[in-house]
């Protein structure tokens, strides 16, 4: 399986350019979308899942033309929105059931998969409860468990973990990789520990456009020495920060350990620390290196 992302734009009314000329192909296994909130992702998806038409560009699947044919990615397609409604007054089951009806599950089939899936995103206690009396991690659990009803080939998830508590997000993280074996799997957060623990492909964006796309090894080799820690006191963390790249701050009673991004030593104290996703990410929005994008994969 296949899917195309080519040279797509979406500019909405007033101008504002969402997406600006991505190129992505997907294959079996898990792409983590990976961005700041504002970044395009949501309306990278919706374009992906056929919901929105981009500006220009194209979206093919196995070879087909989805702007032309959309049916044919939707009959087997699994999409989670970031904004998920649901009817309040329905229980969990109702509204599985007739959203199954809806993709044309058979009934019989479609008491058997919602069962499993209750017991999947550990609802079946609260599955005749109304929606409207759910929280919003129970919510979201209800939505992921929509995206897979028809047991889709291909799963765009949008920030699926948001609202829920570290077991349960811990759970659906195991689910996907189990799901990413045998299908093509998109997954947008501004997480990064959901996207390390389980994708293996991780395309950063931002304003709109492809920043890198590689493994975490590839991108975590960008940051290889330019990591320290440095200890500071607080009242000069505020200058610090204004002269350096700091990707988070430990307040102990001995002063605020700092983590900095720097290519060069910024403190004659500083120590320099192994790289982690996180310290990737922050450079690489912020800019560092000399890579170029392709829609497989970053090229040094």
């Amino acid at each position: 399986m296949m899917l195309e992302i080519v040279d797509v734009t979406k500019v909405y009314r007033g101008g504002k350019r969402a997406v600006d000329g991505m190129t992505m192909r997907l294959g079996t296994g898990i792409l983590g979308l990976l961005g700041p909130n504002g970044a395009g992702k949501s309306s990278l998806m919706r374009i992906a899942a056929t919901v929105t038409r981009p500006t220009s560009g194209n979206l093919v699947f196995n070879g087909e033309d989805m702007l032309a044919r959309p049916d044919t990615l939707r009959r087997v397609l699994g999409y989670l929105p970031q904004d998920f409604g649901v009817y309040p007054n329905l229980t969990a089951r109702e509204f599985l059931s007739y959203l199954a009806a809806a993709k044309g599950v058979s009934a019989r089939s479609a008491r058997e998969r919602i069962d499993e899936l209750l017991a999947l995103v550990n609802l079946t206690e609260a599955a005749k409860r109304p929606l409207g009396k759910y929280s919003g991690g129970m919510l979201r659990r209800v939505g992921i468990a929509q995206a897979l009803l028809a047991d889709p080939q291909v799963i765009i998830v949008d920030e699926p973990t948001a609202g829920l508590d570290p077991e349960e997000r811990v759970r659906f993280r195991n689910l996907l990789s189990d799901l990413a074996a045998d299908r093509v799997v998109m997954l947008s957060t501004h997480i990064v520990s959901d996207i390390e623990s389980v994708a293996s492909d991780i395309a950063v964006v931002a304003a709109g456009r492809l920043h890198r796309r590689g493994s975490p090894e590839e991108l975590l080799r960008e940051v290889d020495g330019h990591v320290w820690e440095v200890m500071v006191d607080s009242a000069h963390v505020t200058s610090f920060q204004a002269r350096h790249l700091v990707s988070r701050m430990v307040r102990t009673a001995a002063g605020v350990r700092l983590r900095v991004l720097s290519p060069e030593r910024p403190y004659g104290e500083a120590v320099m620390v192994t790289p982690d996703l996180e310290d990737a990410y922050l450079a690489i929005i912020n800019g560092w290196g000399r890579q170029t994008v392709t829609g497989d994969r970053t090229v040094v």
